[in-house]
């Protein structure tokens, strides 16, 4: 096990920035979305069924946090994953929430049985 870093009060502020950042499920649906390829806006608000103006609200914030990338072409902005290091996130997490719901439900089982 890694031993762990010292971190100032500025750096835990920006990690947990990040965190908030993820911390909704639109800017999640729009990630996964996203995680195939780039794609116009208008196929996000269909992707994630989330009205236009509020995905546009949230591609603003992840374009400003270097989560995404995008370019114009002609009248349509097209979104990218700029970081791919945010879906390894999403894998820990995802991984971690498997291992916790199986002790969950074995505990479970165990009062069960009793």
């Amino acid at each position: 096990m890694k031993s762990p870093k010292v971190m100032n009060d500025r750096t835990l502020g920006l990690i947990a920035e990040r965190f908030r950042l993820l911390a909704d499920p639109v800017r999640l649906r729009i990630l996964h979305a996203l995680a195939n390829g780039e794609m116009p806006v208008t196929d996000l608000v269909r992707t994630t069924g989330t009205a236009q103006a509020n995905v546009s609200k949230h591609l603003q914030m992840l374009l400003r946090a270097g989560l995404v990338s995008r370019r114009k072409e002609g009248l349509h902005v097209y979104y990218a994953v700029a970081d791919q290091s945010v879906f390894q996130i999403c894998d820990v997490v995802c991984g971690s929430l498997a291992t916790h719901l199986k002790r969950e439900l074995s505990l479970l089982g165990e009062r069960r049985g009793k």
